[in-house]
C-alpha cells in the first residue's frame, strides 16, 4: 500500500533514498538501516509498540475501508445521514421524499413528502450530478407504499361509509421481507433514531383521515372500530366492535328459553326444516330475541349475544326486580340512540311475555361482572306430595332443612351439558309452608347453583337431604317461580 507523502516517509525505499543521493551502503551499514524499523533497535520495546499502534490507527482512518464504529460499519464514501454524502448516498439508491424525511436525521416541519423534497433540493444544490446518479425510481425502503396512502385511506373510509363510530385503532401488516430490508438499509445509512417503516406509515395515514374528518379519534384501546390493511394487497380487513346494554329482564310467562334454542332436528341450520317451520329454532320466542332483536334492527347490527346473570329453566317465571343482564350487540351500524327509545321498542315487541325497566350503556367489563355473580336467589315452589296425614309433622320436616348444607350430584336432566360431581349448597332458609289438598308451596332462599327442584323430588336419591327424604312421601313439582335475585 502506498502511505501518504510527507506523513509516513512512503513504504519503499527509493521514495525515500534516491539512488543518486549518496554512496552505496555496505551490508553491515544496510543491516543497521533495517534495525532503525524495530529490528535490534536500542529503543525500548513499549515505546515501539506505541509508535507502531498510531501509526496503524492513522493509517486506517484513512485508507477510505470500512471499519467498525459503534457496533456498525462506516462507510467513509457514504456515512450515515444527517452527513451529506449519507444523504446523497440513500438518495442515489432510490429513496423516496418521504423515506429521505424519516432517515435523514434533519428536522422539518410539514408534510413528509414536502420536507423530503427539500432534503433532496438541497442535496442536488451542493451536487450538480447526483440526479443523474439514481439507481432507481423504486423506494427500496417503501417499496412505494407512501404513493398509495390516498389509495388506502380511499378505501377505509369506503368500507366505513355507513357505520357511525368516533374512535379507530388502524394497524398495517407488512411483509416480513421488506420490513427486514428497510431495517436493514435505515439501520447502516439513516440517522440514528430514525423513524421506522411501519409507524410513519400509520403516522401518514393517521393524518390523512384527519385531513378528510376532523371527528375521527385514534386510540390504542377500546376503539368503535379496528382497521387492519395488508402492505402487499392493500386489502382493508373492518371489525366493528360491539357495543353492550346492561338491564334486568323479568320473565311473566313460561315455555321461554333465556337464550335461542337451535331446533334439535336441524340444528339451527339457516333455511331450518319442516320440524321448525324453516325458523331453525326449537322454540320462536327467547328472552334473548325478545329483547335483543328490535335493538338489533333499531341499531342495524348483524346479531346480538346474551349474558345473564345465571338462568332459569324455560318453564320457569323469572319475577321481582328481575334478572341482570348485557346484550352484547355484534357490528352495528349505529351506536348512540337513546336508550329510552330503545327500552320503547322492547316493550312493545316483547309485550305480555318478558319486561324490562331500564337498560344502560356499559362496557364489556359488565359481561364479567354479571357472569361471575354468585348471588343468592329466592323461589317460590309448588309440588304435589300424596299420603300427607299430619301438615304439622310434614311442615317441621320440610323446616328442618332451613340452613342445612345439601349435596347435590349432578341432575339427569343436565347430565349431557354438565361435568359429573357433587356440588354442595346451603339453603339459607325456608318459611311460608302451605298445604293445600296434596299440594304443598314454600318459598327459600339458597345459595347460586342450587337445583331447587332436585332438592323437592331428591332426583332418586342424587341430592341428600331432599324435602322428599324428609317427608318420606314421593314429591312431584308442579310449577317453580324465580322472586329476587340478591346481587346488592
Amino acid at each position: 500500500m502506498t502511505g501518504l507523502p510527507g506523513l509516513f516517509g512512503g513504504d519503499n525505499m527509493e521514495d525515500r533514498e534516491p539512488e543518486d543521493s549518496g554512496p552505496k551502503l555496505d551490508e553491515e551499514d544496510e543491516w543497521q538501516l533495517y534495525a532503525s524499523a524495530g529490528y535490534a533497535s536500542f529503543e525500548s520495546e513499549n515505546e515501539n509498540e506505541d509508535t507502531q499502534t498510531e501509526l496503524e490507527q492513522e493509517e486506517i482512518w484513512f485508507d477510505g475501508d470500512d471499519f467498525d464504529f459503534e457496533g456498525s460499519t462506516v462507510n467513509w464514501d457514504s456515512p450515515p445521514c444527517p452527513a451529506p454524502l449519507g444523504i446523497a448516498h440513500v438518495i442515489k439508491i432510490g429513496v423516496c421524499n418521504h423515506c429521505l424525511a424519516r432517515v435523514s436525521g434533519k428536522l422539518i416541519r410539514g408534510d413528509s413528502s414536502e420536507a423530503g423534497a427539500s432534503i433532496r433540493e438541497e442535496a442536488y444544490s451542493r451536487d450538480n450530478e447526483l440526479e443523474s446518479k439514481i439507481a432507481q425510481d423504486y423506494c427500496p425502503l417503501c417499496e412505494n407504499l407512501f404513493d398509495d396512502i390516498e389509495n388506502i385511506v380511499d378505501r377505509v373510509l369506503g368500507e366505513l361509509s355507513e357505520t357511525e363510530f368516533k374512535t379507530m385503532q388502524f394497524g398495517i401488516h407488512l411483509p416480513k421481507d421488506l420490513v427486514q430490508e428497510e431495517d436493514r438499509i435505515r439501520s447502516k445509512y439513516g440517522a440514528q433514531g430514525s423513524y421506522h417503516l411501519k409507524g410513519a406509515i400509520v403516522e401518514a395515514i393517521h393524518a390523512r383521515i384527519g385531513e378528510l374528518d376532523k371527528t375521527i379519534e385514534f386510540v390504542k384501546e377500546k376503539p368503535d372500530v379496528m382497521v387492519l390493511v395488508d402492505g402487499l394487497t392493500l386489502r382493508v380487513d373492518v371489525d366493528v366492535r360491539p357495543i353492550f346494554l346492561y338491564g334486568r329482564y323479568r320473565k311473566v310467562i313460561r315455555g321461554i328459553p333465556q337464550t335461542r334454542w337451535p331446533c334439535r332436528a336441524c340444528r339451527g341450520r339457516k333455511g331450518g326444516c319442516e320440524s321448525c317451520e324453516g325458523t331453525g329454532l326449537q322454540y320462536v320466542d327467547s328472552v334473548q330475541d325478545l329483547i335483543g332483536e328490535p335493538i338489533r334492527e333499531a341499531l342495524g347490527a348483524e346479531d346480538t349475544s346474551f349474558h345473564g346473570m345465571g338462568r332459569e329453566d324455560i318453564d320457569v317465571r323469572c319475577l321481582g326486580s328481575g334478572r341482570p343482564f348485557v346484550m352484547e350487540i355484534k357490528r352495528p351500524l349505529r351506536r348512540n340512540l337513546p336508550t329510552k327509545d330503545l327500552m320503547d321498542m322492547v316493550q312493545t315487541h316483547a309485550s305480555g311475555k318478558v319486561e324490562v325497566d331500564e337498560l344502560i350503556w356499559c362496557t364489556r367489563k359488565k359481561v364479567n361482572e354479571v357472569k361471575q355473580s354468585r348471588s343468592e336467589k329466592t323461589y317460590t315452589i309448588r309440588f304435589r306430595a300424596e299420603g300427607i296425614d299430619d301438615e304439622k309433622k310434614a311442615e317441621e320436616g320440610i323446616l328442618s332443612l332451613s340452613g342445612q348444607i345439601i349435596d347435590q350430584e349432578t341432575p339427569r336432566r343436565v347430565s349431557h351439558r354438565r361435568a359429573a360431581k357433587v356440588r354442595r349448597r346451603k339453603v339459607t332458609s325456608i318459611d311460608n309452608v302451605s298445604f293445600e289438598g296434596d299440594e304443598i308451596e314454600l318459598t327459600l332462599r339458597c345459595e347460586a347453583g342450587t337445583y331447587v327442584k332436585e332438592l323437592v323430588h331428591s332426583d332418586e336419591g342424587r341430592t341428600k337431604p331432599s324435602v322428599q327424604e324428609v317427608l318420606g312421601a314421593d314429591c312431584e313439582v308442579i310449577w317453580l317461580d324465580v322472586l329476587e335475585i340478591h346481587d346488592d
